[in-house]
């Protein structure tokens, strides 16, 4: 059995949707980010830098407990433990890790700033709107050009980094993507969106979420909160 502590958000999407492909055992374990829960000392025991998802797989190696946290070390986890979507086929494994830590290194990153400031900042500030928003359109670019001559990041076969990147592009419109621009990713998102374990997987705590972002919440994700040492 497999503890999943998350919350709806696109790095806790990939975790969901990984299981969900997997049919592993799962237990979800709501940690409401807009309440801080993500400080709470118990969680910060197995994820230190007070970040969704993390995991505890209460069959690790050796039999024995194990917790691990960071999206990309999980899929990489999962993908290793139960040896599905992570080619041993050497190029195609090195491809897969290469896009995932793409997603990882720049379309988390990347696309998050784009949507902070272009909905959440409480202030405009244009040059930031302009710079995210174009590193947002540049990224879509290198995805599209991927994409164009073949199926899936890493090839012909869906992995654990298209499974990493679906989550991130989810909210195209509010990072300022129009997707008539990118048809090659576009046909990507589709099919990826269309996979029952997908439909299922972004559906995990997504009722839990609210709707729109409080006072409280924003102080716990963008203000002092989310600074103080721990």
């Amino acid at each position: 059995m497999i503890d999943l502590y998350s919350w709806a958000t696109p790095n806790g999407h990939k975790i969901h949707i990984l299981l969900e492909e997997l049919g592993l055992p799962y237990r979800a374990h709501a940690v409401n980010i807009g309440r801080g829960e993500q400080f709470a000392p118990e969680f910060l025991a197995i994820s230190p830098n007070n970040k969704i998802p993390a995991i505890v797989d209460r069959d690790g190696p050796g039999g024995a407990p194990v917790s691990v946290f960071e999206s990309g070390a999980i899929l990489l986890y999962l993908a290793e433990k139960t040896g599905r979507f992570l080619s041993t086929e050497p190029r195609e494994r090195i491809a897969t890790i290469e896009w995932l830590m793409w997603q990882m290194g720049s379309i988390g990153p990347m696309l998050g700033q784009a949507h902070h400031f272009r909905q959440y900042a409480p202030e405009k500030i244009q040059y930031a709107i302009d710079r995210y928003t174009n590193e947002a359109r540049r990224l879509y670019g290198v995805l599209d050009k991927r994409l164009a001559s073949q199926r899936y990041l890493a090839g012909e076969n869906y992995s654990i980094a298209d499974i990493a990147t679906f989550p991130w592009c989810r909210s195209a419109a509010n990072q300022g993507i129009d997707w008539a621009g990118f048809p090659h990713a576009k046909r990507w998102f589709d099919a990826i969106a269309a996979r029952p374990a997908v439909r299922r997987g972004v559906q995990v705590l997504a009722d839990m979420r609210p709707p729109e972002m409080d006072a409280t919440a924003r102080e716990h994700l963008f203000g002092k909160t989310q600074y103080q040492p721990r």
